[in-house]
């Protein structure tokens, strides 16, 4: 695949998207932004609508005489990827088609089990997101420095996994390849099951008094943030990846009943000591979470600084860490409940925290390490 002179892309276009939600929609934001033909096709006369009208593409009627398009993209929920993408390869019988469902092997199989030639499918996922959903949420920037994983099947020809590896590049993405199964049982871990406990842990609040809720602080933000997602979405997914994520819910169960038979006589010999390894678990696998730019789990510091609730501090905050010369590799802010005031969270590497620290405490800033 050759860079051609559309902005220096991989691809060629014109591309075709079809389904305009938050992901499509970003898709085709972020292919016009690198000066590639797009148009798009939604079954929702009013979702394709408001894509075009946020730049996303061009009605696909106005592109019909003579259109070909080097890519389909399918951007459409897990139940009709596979109809679709069948659709598509008949339809369009030049182009490469990918789908960018969360679930793969489910759709595969539905694919080989159509009959259709899939030397020019291609599976992918970009694991991008928000929790708002629809073309009014699209970002041309979604998949920037996101990873986007490849999951060529047998038949797929080499020509095609470059052009849906050209894709992911052309957005920003970071490409990774796997095989559907794989795939599959990694988000089933580390997409699924977040998503499953943040809505359990959320759904407990229903009844909670506001005067209980008034007392959280970014913990149970931070814990139930994706429970705002998408019902009707995450139904499919689920379901598409049932299996795999029952086998994990049930080390979870387990894990649970244990917590549960040790809370019920929290002073029995042995219960706190139970207790202590249930938590040093959880701190051995969140430290092998990596942090930023793929960097060593844990290779930042953080300390906090207090912020008065007014207009500019933060902003104020943030040039004076870039006039002391210290780069920030992460920010996380909260309210303190009651007080006009604000607790900003600053991440840095352990070198640099001490001068840092020293020389926001001489500009007069409220430090809390």
């Amino acid at each position: 695949m050759t860079v051609l002179a559309n902005g220096g892309t991989h691809l060629s276009g014109p591309v075709l998207v079809i389904g305009t939600g938050l992901l499509g929609a970003s898709i085709g934001l972020g292919l016009r932004a690198r000066g590639i033909d797009v148009a798009l096709s939604d079954i929702s006369p009013s979702t394709e609508a408001v894509a075009r009208d946020i730049g996303a593409g061009r009605r696909l009627a106005e592109a019909e005489a003579g259109f070909a398009p080097q890519l389909v993209v399918v951007a459409a929920p897990p139940d009709v990827t596979a109809s679709l993408v069948a659709q598509a390869l008949e339809d369009w019988p030049s182009a490469v088609v990918v789908d960018i469902a969360s679930v793969k092997a489910a759709v595969l199989a539905d694919l080989q089990d159509s009959g259709a030639d899939l030397s020019r499918y291609v599976g992918t996922h970009p694991m991008a997101g928000r929790e708002k959903s629809g073309p009014v949420a699209a970002l041309g920037d979604l998949f920037m420095s996101m990873p986007w994983v490849i999951c060529a099947g047998e038949h797929s020809s080499p020509d095609a996994v470059k052009v849906a590896e050209a894709l992911a590049i052309d957005l920003g993405a970071v490409v990774s390849r796997m095989s559907a199964e794989d795939h599959d049982q990694s988000v089933a871990l580390i997409s699924h099951l977040p998503q499953v406990m943040s809505s359990l842990v959320a759904s407990r609040l229903q009844e909670t008094p506001p005067s209980a809720l008034a007392l959280a602080g970014n913990g149970l933000r931070d814990v139930t943030r994706i429970a705002a997602s998408d019902p009707k979405l995450w139904v499919q997914i689920l379901s598409g990846n049932a299996p795999r994520l029952v086998n994990i819910l049930h080390g979870v169960r387990e894990d649970l009943n244990r917590l549960i038979n040790t809370l019920e006589n929290p002073t029995a010999d042995g219960a706190r000591l139970d207790m202590a390894q249930l938590i040093s678990e959880g701190n051995t696998g969140q430290a092998r979470i990596p942090g930023k730019h793929g960097t060593p789990p844990q290779s930042f510091v953080s300390f906090t600084v207090l912020v008065d609730d007014t207009p500019g501090q933060i902003a104020r905050l943030l040039t004076e860490i870039g006039e002391i010369g210290v780069n920030l590799e992460d920010l996380r802010l909260e309210h303190a409940s009651g007080r006009e005031v604000g607790r900003a969270e600053i991440s840095v590497l352990p070198s640099k925290m001490h001068g840092l620290v020293s020389a926001l405490t001489a500009r007069g800033w409220k430090v809390v390490e």
